[in-house]
């Protein structure tokens, strides 16, 4: 495999996604149509080295600041969701190297990520009563460990050179294990079935006496003893694919109108763009639109902030700000999707149009942690004096 070409400024990874986002979006629609899953995009993607755009620059990385890699992630998402989707654990994964790594770990990984490798994920488990509760433990084996389970929802793996999987290790601490793709006992099978978000991949990993080292073992659970932005960072990636999604939306919806739309018959006007109750609806999406984007730049801004010193105050703040900007993401992202068929009308929901995948993409990619538990969060804080908990859904 050829190395990825290195990204060194803020500037060159803007215009490296929009670059990519054009290459990807005439064929999103039928991608999404016939699940044809994005291999040859993916290596576009991670060859220009947008995926390595988060590595610290003290690593050769361009380090770049939260709110140019959220825009660079919903740019990416406004063009395919599921695209935008794919690396986001492999950016949360970067995250958590740089936070709890070890000196050789960071080394390792960063300089096999700069040159064009891929992390994914196999995190959850289905059997568990919730998300954080995890079977899947490290066996001690001679010098190294065995590591067997079954994990699901792992997106990204499928397209991945290392799968962190998250395990209890001998002391019971939860950790990840980055395990190479291509470890014997270890198997990715594509079987993502939901209606939305529809070529993640998002499947299934099972591993069997699969052999990882002590230098594989990340000891994530240090990320959330202290205040780190583990959490933050990891959920402001999900508000950028969210307001990417929301975008297309609403750019769906104003084309639509202006070409094919036509207007009500009590409008009493030449066309659907004059229809007065039409224009006031599509002037509150855009209103809405932009207020999801301030609150995203708002919120990373409050990341870096808190990256750059780290205690309880600032990871707080950093935590609540991404909690008000995935409350807006979702919100504009359900609405322009639902909006773009009422105002476009029925026509819009033809086939061959494909714009069904925008709202099958906001009704599942929303799912991925309930927006109730934002508005109890930031309640209990703003009431109580309570902080956010410590974990990557919040």
């Amino acid at each position: 495999m050829a190395e990825a070409h290195r990204i060194k400024s803020e500037q060159e990874a803007l215009e490296a996604a929009r670059r990519i986002a054009e290459e990807i979006r005439p064929t999103s629609g039928d991608r999404d149509r016939d699940r044809r899953l994005p291999f040859e995009e993916i290596e576009w993607f991670s060859q220009s080295g947008l995926w390595g755009i988060t590595v610290p620059k003290e690593y050769g990385g361009a380090g770049v600041s939260t709110p140019v890699f959220c825009e660079v992630v919903a740019l990416i998402s406004e063009a395919d969701a599921s695209l935008g989707q794919i690396p986001q654990n492999h950016y949360a994964n970067v995250e958590e190297i740089r936070l709890v790594g070890t000196e050789a770990q960071k080394a390792f990984f960063f300089d096999r990520i700069l040159k064009g490798e891929r992390l994914g994920n196999a995190a959850v488990e289905k059997a568990g009563k919730t998300v954080l509760e995890n079977q899947t433990k490290l066996v001690a084996d001679g010098e190294g460990y065995l590591l067997s389970g079954e994990k699901y929802y792992c997106t990204g793996a499928l397209f991945a050179h290392w799968v962190p999987v998250r395990v209890t290790d001998l002391d019971g601490n939860r950790v990840v294990a980055i395990v190479n793709r291509r470890s014997e006992g270890l198997t990715v099978i594509d079987d993502w079935s939901a209606f939305g978000q529809r070529t993640t991949a998002s499947g299934t990993v099972i591993l069997k006496d699969v052999r990882v080292n002590k230098d594989q073992i990340l000891s994530s659970y240090l990320a959330y003893r202290r205040p780190t932005t583990r959490g933050p960072f990891s959920q402001i990636i999900h508000v950028a694919i969210d307001v990417g999604i929301a975008r297309a939306a609403v750019k769906e919806t104003v084309q639509f109108v202006q070409t094919r739309s036509r207007p009500w018959i009590d409008a009493n006007v030449e066309r659907a763009s004059e229809d007065p109750l039409t224009v006031y609806q599509v002037g509150e999406l855009h209103y809405q639109l932009h207020a999801a984007e301030s609150l995203m730049e708002r919120a990373a801004l409050k990341v870096d902030q808190a990256a750059a010193a780290l205690d309880g105050p600032t990871v707080t703040a950093a935590a609540l700000a991404v909690a008000e900007a995935k409350i807006g993401a979702t919100d504009i992202a359900i609405l322009a999707t639902n909006k773009l068929f009422e105002l476009s009308g029925t026509q819009s929901t033809l086939e061959k149009y494909q714009l069904d995948r925008h709202w099958r993409n906001a009704r599942v990619h929303t799912l991925h942690d309930p927006v109730r538990w934002k508005y109890h969060a930031l309640g209990n804080y703003y009431l109580n004096g309570i902080a956010p908990p410590r974990h990557a859904w919040l």
